[in-house]
């Protein structure tokens, strides 16, 4: 809730042009956020069941259905302008592409198969999830990668809308504890030249 509040003002101050394009690099507490797409069965065991293992639910205006965020999971919230809803989401992809594969993971985008399939694939499981907002040209909300977080909360909902989905991440795909911080360092970077902004 308070980096949601924090995007809005961002946003704000960004469709003033008192401010540049911003990308926030963060990770959550544990906490399941709906899209706008998201239905009741993508949480199964009901709300208050999640609330009781210390999950918080939030409602999100963001697009796409639920996902899971916590711990070890980079969030990057991008507040940019963009007239292309579309392309701006398909070159976020590819920054997360070019990232993983800096860090010697081979993974790539499932555009022809849907919109459910947005985000980033490793083989069929899913590393990261995508989900924007745009108001008056300037986006919020973003992307979200399993870096060295617990995946053990995604096998109680239904992740992305997506009934046989299988998430992973880079600690587990590469088989070794990762450095959040660090892999944070090179999606800011992968993400400033893929969008041609100066980090």
């Amino acid at each position: 809730r308070e980096a949601s509040a924090l995007q809005e003002r961002l946003r704000a101050a960004r469709q003033a042009d008192e401010i540049p394009d911003v990308l926030l690099l963060l990770d959550h507490p544990p906490v399941y956020t709906l899209g706008r797409r998201s239905a009741a069965t993508d949480l199964p065991m009901g709300e208050a069941w999640y609330v009781g293992q210390g999950i918080d639910v939030v409602r999100t205006n963001r697009g796409g259905r639920l996902t899971y965020h916590g711990p070890g999971q980079l969030v990057g919230y991008a507040i940019m302008r963009t007239d292309d809803v579309l392309a701006f989401v398909r070159t976020m992809e590819r920054a997360v592409i070019a990232a993983l594969a800096d860090e010697g993971l081979q993974a790539r985008a499932r555009t022809e198969e849907g919109p459910d399939y947005t985000g980033v694939w490793v083989g069929e499981r899913k590393i990261a999830s995508i989900g924007v907002h745009v108001a008056r040209g300037v986006t919020t909300h973003g992307f979200a990668v399993n870096v060295e977080n617990d995946l053990q909360p995604f096998e109680w909902v239904v992740p992305c809308g997506i009934e046989s989905c299988r998430m992973t991440s880079l600690t587990r795909e590469l088989g070794a504890e990762q450095d959040l911080d660090a892999f944070a360092t090179t999606v800011r970077d992968r993400f400033g030249e893929i969008y041609e902004r100066e980090p």
